[in-house]
C-alpha cells in the first residue's frame, strides 16, 4: 500500500517546518534532491498544490519555465516523487541503467494521455541518485 501523503485534509499550505517534522529522518533528503534537481536544472520555480486535500494532501511542484519537472509529496519519514514522461523520456529513463526498484516502477506505470506517470519513493540516500537521474531525463526531453 502507498504511504499516505502527511498533510491530508489539511486546508493550508504547508510550511517549512512542518514539512520538515512530517518528513522526520527523511528532511535533508528532501532538501537535497531540491538542491540537486536545482542545479540541474538552473533556476526553478517551486509551487505548493493541493488537489482534493482532503484526499490527496499536498505536493510540492519544481517547475521550470513554467513546465513540471518533478512531484515531491511528503510523507511521514519519506517522500514519493512522481514523473509525467514522454514516450521519448520514458525509452531514455529504460536505457539509463536505473536501479531495480526504478526499472520496476518505469515497467508498471500507467499511460496516461499526458504521459507516462512514474512514481518512486525515498526512504534513504542511495534512492536519491536515480530520482536525480530521471529529473535529468525531463529536462532533456
Amino acid at each position: 500500500m502507498n504511504t499516505p501523503n502527511a498533510f491530508i485534509g489539511k486546508t493550508t499550505e504547508p510550511s517549512h517546518a512542518e514539512v520538515d517534522a512530517a518528513l522526520g529522518s527523511a528532511a535533508p533528503l528532501w532538501n537535497e534532491l531540491i538542491e540537486e534537481v536545482t542545479a540541474d536544472a538552473g533556476k526553478l520555480t517551486q509551487e505548493w498544490k493541493a488537489i482534493y486535500a482532503n484526499k490527496y494532501g499536498w505536493s510540492l511542484r519544481l517547475k521550470k519555465k513554467g513546465r513540471n519537472v518533478v512531484f515531491m509529496s511528503p510523507c511521514h519519514d519519506c517522500f514519493r516523487v512522481a514523473f509525467t514522461f514522454s514516450d521519448k523520456a520514458i525509452l531514455a529513463a529504460r536505457e539509463a541503467h536505473l536501479p531495480k526498484a526504478a526499472e520496476q516502477a518505469l515497467a508498471s506505470a500507467p499511460k496516461f494521455p499526458e504521459g507516462t506517470g512514474v512514481r518512486l519513493t525515498v526512504h534513504r540516500a542511495t534512492d536519491l541518485p536515480a530520482i536525480r537521474k530521471l529529473a535529468q531525463i525531463k529536462l532533456a526531453d
